[in-house]
């Protein structure tokens, strides 16, 4: 067999999320355009979007109507897309369309144990798996199917107590484990073997102004999960591309296909191309998406005067701008209104006075620390410089944990 079955590797979209109020609308069609016209030049046989298809559990109809069209561009020519719901994303909405969407060659899958319809193309399906095939396919392709873990989903609680923190974070991690073990019986050795979730897996590396609720990794997957029988795992959640180390297989995360928050300024945002031969490695690269205004952060030392002076020098002009002011006095209103107008594009605007320089330049980048630091860092502030009582960090983290139980998000810290 001399032709590779060729996997396109997306998550992470977040149709209808706004950034400062504005909506992206015209941003998510170019980047949806740019992956349908990748699919078709590259040859794909199938997509993989990891969850997070859309920001909410109740999006708008526009995000619905770019959704299904990104649907019917993808799924043409015998190719196949697979979807699975991300912590995002409201389960049952999500799959509600999948027995029309499985004749079409869309495959989606709202909680773990989903059971696809059957439909063309359907060699087999079964709880949390299918078996797909398509005209001009190399060979078939077995997908292990893993929506958004949540403890709620996967129908396992676990016990609250602060004791047993760890023990909880433990058995999480081996309940995903047995799950695709067992799975993994699915496998063929005459086809590709594929697995695509939406979880955190430890270790993964987060956005600055990224952080993920379940508290002290509880709800971190270890990278040894994933059965050796796959060959390639498709993963979503974390937004910045990167490989898992220590998986026993090539394990990713494609990243968002657009930066969705100023920590993500400067990062590049793409889908990865996998290309598969069955028992034999894959090969698999990241390829650059163009779509999108970039996000920057302007640091004006200079004054309202300067900032002026980049707005009509046409600095970054198609750009999403944070911006921080050193001035003597506060912006006047008249002044915002003048820098909003002429730069429609700023979205935060931060003035520094002069009694708050050595503040700012002594605070730590708050966006680079983890939960119990922040914590920590606010007692110190609160009390004077006081340390707190390890037992007082644990249980602050204790009662977050929560809100994590229902939906994982990561949070910008603010």
């Amino acid at each position: 067999m001399d032709k590779a079955l060729r996997i396109l590797h997306t998550s992470d979209w977040h149709l209808g999320k706004t950034i400062g109020g504005h909506r992206r609308w015209d941003e998510q069609e170019q980047f949806i355009e740019e992956i349908a016209l990748l699919a078709r030049d590259e040859g794909v046989h199938l997509v993989l979007l990891a969850g997070d298809v859309f920001d909410t559990e109740n999006p708008p109809a526009r995000a619905e109507e770019l959704y299904f069209d990104a649907l019917s561009r993808l799924a043409v020519d015998g190719r196949q897309v697979v979807v699975i719901a991300g912590n995002h994303d409201q389960p049952e909405r999500l799959a509600a369309p999948a027995p029309l969407a499985v004749r079409q060659g869309v495959h989606i899958l709202g909680r773990p144990g989903d059971v696809l319809p059957p439909g063309p193309g359907v060699l087999e399906s079964g709880p949390s798996y299918l078996v797909l095939e398509g005209p001009g396919w190399p060979c078939p392709a077995v997908i292990l199917a893993l929506p958004y873990p949540s403890e709620a989903r996967l129908g396992e609680l676990l016990t609250p107590s602060l004791e047993e923190a760890v023990e909880r974070q433990a058995a999480y991690s081996r309940r995903v484990a047995a799950f695709l073990k067992q799975l993994a019986g699915s496998c063929r050795p005459g086809a590709v073997n594929l697995a695509v979730s939406h979880l955190y897996m430890y270790g993964g590396q987060i956005s600055d102004s990224e952080r993920t609720l379940s508290l002290g990794g509880a709800y971190s997957v270890d990278p040894g999960a994933f059965p050796r029988e796959v060959q390639y795992v498709a993963l979503g959640h974390l937004h910045r591309p990167q490989e898992v180390v220590g998986a026993p297989v090539p394990c990713r995360y494609s990243g968002s296909p657009l930066a969705y928050s100023f920590s993500e300024a400067g990062q590049a945002k793409g889908v990865v191309l996998v290309e598969a031969f069955p028992g034999r490695p894959v090969h698999f690269r990241e390829i650059t998406l163009n779509s999108g205004r970039p996000l920057v952060r302007w640091r004006a030392t200079g004054g309202y005067e300067e900032v002026l002076a980049w707005c009509r020098a046409g600095r970054d002009e198609r750009a999403w701008i944070d911006l921080e002011v050193h001035a003597a006095a506060p912006l006047t209103r008249e002044q915002v209104e003048q820098l909003r107008e002429m730069r429609p594009g700023i979205i935060d605007i931060r003035t520094v006075l002069p009694e708050q320089e050595g503040e700012v330049a002594g605070t730590p980048d708050v966006g680079a620390l983890p939960l119990d630091e922040l914590f920590k860092l606010f007692y110190r502030q609160q009390t004077g410089g006081g340390e707190p009582p390890t037992d007082l960090v644990r249980i602050f983290l204790e009662l977050l944990e929560p809100a994590a139980e229902e939906r994982g998000d990561e949070v910008e810290a603010g």
